[in-house]
């Protein structure tokens, strides 16, 4: 592929890859096999110096997303370099270059409408993860859509793409997002021209209930301005349609009955989350993005997460055991297994048996102990008075030699073992 025009010394121009009204995406290429990401924004730098507004505003925003990096995450794309294209003089912003398919991909024929509930939950997560880093260190992304996320093939992580909006000054973003922003995205005070933490939260929101409902709440028809209008009118008034409803309606007809039933059931704390992250007002919903990574974070740790796991398993084992009597009628043990359990059953009777027999040798001798003397259960202590015994009628004892040790009896052994 030709360049079309050069974007800077070192960084060869291998086309575009998206274009659009906030800017465009170049394929670029450093000297070696390293691919990047080129975003070029649409405002023309003048002059490099502090006395033009839109080099100041871009270099202070730059510097704002150095910070992104200071501490690398898997979910957040890596900004390379930056610095204004030799034709032109246009701002530019150069990322890594993430290789797979973007969520508005996925989402296309031959890929299915819907996301699995288990995946949903995943990019959830990560998404959260993305932008609780990004909000850490005060960087508001302001452009959070389906064509600006992307699956890592090779990581099998969502990563989040584009920071473009995010250094363009408050007026430029007003402009930009009104003609050219991905209006089904946007949160109701970007109409203003407002990008808050909680703006993003929205965005996020959006990308949610499209994973599960199979579009957006409010889905543009076509790109004319009455039908901007409306979509974002609808953003500001009209209430969210129901999002399970819009998910029954768009299940794979390839996904078999019972994954159909089984996709149908949505966690409520997530349903709960998405209607929290759609909140007409800022206030309303979670305030950042660390607050937003908290919530699901303790919603899949949370007992009623174990409960929900038990009640799986449960069903698990109901399954198992219908099937197991529908095909036998009974449930049949194998010899092998009846072997086993025999032999276990003897091992432990017979370490029952020999424990009681020794507990008895012991209380025997213990006993023995106590009738040979005396003095066990009448201490001298206690004796009020000396005992007299007359010693004439005592017989003299007989001579050791005329004891016959007692002949220990010999015990059986239980089952060939004591």
């Amino acid at each position: 592929m030709s360049k079309v025009f050069t974007i800077a010394e070192g960084l060869e121009n291998m086309g575009a890859m998206r274009t659009g009204g906030q800017g465009s995406v170049y394929k670029g290429r450093r000297i070696g096999p390293i691919i990047t990401a080129v975003k070029i924004l649409p405002t023309p730098i003048h002059s490099e110096s502090d006395e033009d507004k839109n080099y100041r505003n871009f270099i202070n925003e730059v510097e704002k997303l150095k910070k992104v990096n200071e501490i690398p995450n898997p979910n957040v794309v890596k900004i390379l370099n930056s610095g204004i294209t030799e034709s032109g003089s246009l701002p530019f912003i150069e990322m890594e270059f993430i290789e797979g398919p973007d969520l508005e991909e996925l989402l296309k024929a031959p890929n299915e409408k819907i996301f699995t509930i288990k995946e949903t939950i995943k990019f959830a997560d990560q998404l959260a993860c993305a932008l609780s880093h990004c909000h850490k260190v005060g960087v508001k992304h302001g452009d959070i859509k389906s064509n600006n996320v992307k699956f890592n093939i090779h990581s099998g992580n969502y990563v989040l793409l584009d920071f473009g909006l995010s250094v363009m000054s408050d007026e430029q973003r007003r402009s930009s997002m009104r003609h050219a922003g991905a209006i089904e995205f946007m949160a109701p005070e970007q109409n203003e021209g407002k990008m808050l933490f909680e703006t993003d939260i929205y965005s996020y929101g959006v990308i949610l209930y499209e994973l599960l409902a199979g579009q957006v709440p409010f889905p543009l028809h076509d790109n004319g301005e009455t039908a901007r209008n409306t979509v974002m009118l609808s953003h500001m008034e009209s209430p969210v349609p129901d999002m399970l409803e819009l998910r029954m309606q768009n299940l794979s007809q390839n996904w078999p009955k019972a994954q159909q039933e089984k996709e149908m059931q949505v966690p409520g704390w997530l349903v709960n989350l998405i209607n929290k992250c759609l909140e007409k007002l800022p206030e309303n919903r979670y305030s950042n993005g660390t607050e937003l990574h908290k919530a699901i974070g303790f919603e899949n740790s949370s007992i009623d997460g174990l409960i929900r796991k038990n009640e799986e398993l449960n069903n698990q084992l109901n399954q198992y055991r219908q099937q197991q009597f529908s095909t036998a009628g009974t449930v049949s043990i194998p010899k092998r297994n009846l072997l086993i359990f025999a032999l276990v059953f003897a091992t432990l009777f017979g370490i029952a048996i020999a424990g009681w027999v020794r507990a008895k040798h012991d209380a025997d001798i213990a006993y023995s102990k106590v009738s040979l003397n005396p003095s066990i259960l009448f201490p001298a202590k206690i004796i009020p008075y000396p005992l007299r015994v007359d010693t004439s009628k005592i017989a003299a004892p007989k001579p050791l030699s005329t004891y016959k040790p007692k002949q220990k009896k010999k015990r059986r052994k239980f089952l060939g073992l004591f």
